[in-house]
């Protein structure tokens, strides 16, 4: 039924919320900003850095946005050493789909240099046929970064499944005309997640794999 797979990466395959927030903060107290709290940096994880910033601090100076960007970018890269360790499962689950013939990719609100980094220190990258980043594309919820990622690999939306953590995955799935399934240990639960109507919410990433063979399996009914 499903032939391409794509991932979201933070929240999805690496549990990375807590540099963020931290890093976020950090960056916020350096350029004397008002604090915005865990919850509400929580709440824009998946955008692109411009949009989760324009998101937390609506109405400044555009200029203003990119500071905080890369004073944010400073402290996630280099100054920051909370750990990110893949959540449990990961590696084995995407070594296992790769193994079976499924196309993997990674669509995700990182920077370019972001995930590179982190690609290359958790060597997950020689497992995906294409990655996207949100600053290469339009940022999550717009359907585009999906679109470019069929697009590369030739495989139809009726083909494609999303797999991501938060909603802005499943509008950008949605609004691609692509199925979704969530995973509910990442930013927000599946009780969140199951107002957009996607096909699953894991509370473990082992579980897609059983799930993908249940879906390959005839039904009854067809017999």
């Amino acid at each position: 039924m499903f032939r391409l797979l794509v991932f979201d990466w933070d929240g999805t395959l690496m549990d990375s919320e807590a540099r963020i927030v931290s890093s976020a903060i950090a960056a916020f107290a350096d350029l004397g900003l008002s604090p915005r709290s865990p919850e509400a940096i929580r709440g824009i994880i998946g955008l692109g850095l411009p949009e989760a910033m324009q998101a937390l601090y609506p109405g400044l100076a555009e200029g203003r946005y990119a500071t905080i960007i890369d004073r944010y970018r400073h402290h996630f890269l280099e100054a920051d050493a909370t750990p990110m360790p893949l959540f449990p499962g990961v590696a084995q689950t995407l070594t296992r789909l790769r193994a079976e013939g499924y196309l993997l990719a990674v669509a995700t609100g990182k920077s370019r240099r972001g995930l590179d980094r982190a690609l290359a220190e958790t060597g997950l990258g020689g497992l995906f046929e294409v990655t996207r980043c949100a600053d290469e594309t339009r940022s999550k919820p717009h359907p585009q970064m999906l679109l470019e990622v069929m697009g590369a690999l030739a495989v139809p939306a009726a083909q494609t499944l999303m797999i991501g953590d938060s909603e802005y995955d499943l509008q950008m799935a949605t609004d691609a005309e692509v199925a979704a399934v969530g995973v509910g240990y990442g930013v927000q639960g599946c009780e969140r997640l199951l107002h957009y109507r996607p096909l699953a919410c894991f509370d473990r990433i082992e579980e897609l794999h059983p799930w993908l063979l249940a879906q390959s399996r005839p039904s009854e009914e067809a017999l």
